[in-house]
């Protein structure tokens, strides 16, 4: 929008921006002079056709020139402005600008609302699902997403929270959503929490995956199976598991596996999400290669890795069928 208070002290910005052939100087708010052309602001926003439509002011008889061009103070401040200006530009002029924080997503999604820009509006559609930010800060991509009633995106973000424990620090955004917002997501992220529960109670679907106990046998330690825990060397951490609910086949198994599914669904209870699984198996891997036997040494990697794969399918499987109860 354009603003009312008096001039100040202004400085260029950087290519493109300081063409000598533009017809129109657009001056954030901490004092930047962009100086652009309204053929590329037109054809981007209707706020601007309409605006440039109107009659303008003599050149000379405005306070508001500056070497013959009129200057349209903005709301904005330049690293904003410098940003959605990029997304006009054609190529040969200017590179598409990349997001560098989600402060920056949340400034240009309110240009482009405030100035009906359809197209900057799918490129932060677009940033909210980047793996850049929904990696590090999923609770700031919902809120932002929710907040815009962006669905899919909002939809996208709720899975990734499920990263995050079940109550969370004071985000970036919060203030956008409401309490009805938040205790919605919260409600989810608790039924994604009870969804997978099952999946330790009943280990049915490890014995259907494997049909039978020759197709685990490292679940069991061959050394083991075979008598060989009388040597103490040949066995050292591969102990069976005395309690009886992790049987698989009537036969327990190797007590490190059943400290690793004990370790990870405590882990799922506050975050439900198949990136806990594979964090744990990594350190159970680490573990059994160095305080197990020989056998499990050797094959632990190759196996736990693919058991944590099939425990995150299995995890994944029961969030999907959770639905975030939210009105679009």
């Amino acid at each position: 929008m354009i603003l009312e208070s008096p001039l100040i002290t202004s400085a260029c910005a950087s290519s493109p921006f300081n063409h000598p052939k533009a017809d129109v100087i657009l001056r954030s708010s901490d004092g930047i002079d962009f100086r652009v052309f309204k053929l590329f602001l037109i054809l981007a926003s209707p706020f601007f056709e309409a605006m440039f439509e109107l009659p303008q002011p003599a050149v000379g008889t405005s306070d508001d020139t500056k070497d013959g061009l009129p200057v349209i103070r903005m709301q904005e401040d330049s690293k904003t402005l410098d940003i959605f200006l990029r997304f006009f530009y054609p190529s040969t002029l200017s590179e598409d600008p990349s997001f560098e924080s989600l402060t920056d997503v949340m400034a240009v999604l309110t240009a482009a609302r405030k100035y009906s820009l359809d197209l900057l509006e799918r490129k932060v559609r677009k940033a909210l699902v980047n793996p850049k930010f929904l990696l590090a800060e999923p609770l700031s991509c919902f809120a932002i997403a929710r907040h815009a009633r962006f669905e899919h995106e909002t939809m996208i973000a709720a899975r990734y929270t499920l990263r995050e424990p079940l109550i969370p620090a004071r985000f970036l955004g919060i203030d956008l959503i409401t309490a009805s917002d938040l205790l919605a997501l919260l409600t989810y992220h608790q039924k994604c929490t009870i969804a997978v529960e099952p999946l330790l109670a009943n280990l049915g679907w490890v014995q259907s995956h494997y049909v039978n106990s020759h197709g685990c046998g490292w679940l069991f330690c061959e050394k083991l199976a075979k008598g060989h825990q009388r040597n103490r060397r040949d066995t050292d951490g591969c102990k069976r598991s005395t309690e009886v609910e992790f049987e698989l086949w009537n036969t327990p198994p190797v007590a490190w596996w059943v400290t690793y599914m004990k370790k990870t669904f405590k882990i799922l209870k506050d975050r439900p999400t198949g990136d806990n699984v594979r964090a744990e198996a990594e350190e159970t891997i680490q573990n059994v290669i160095n305080t197990g036997c020989k056998d499990c040494a050797a094959r632990v990697k190759l196996n736990m890795t693919k058991f944590s794969d099939l425990l995150t399918l299995k995890v994944m499987e029961a969030t999907a069928l959770i639905k975030l109860e939210l009105e679009f």
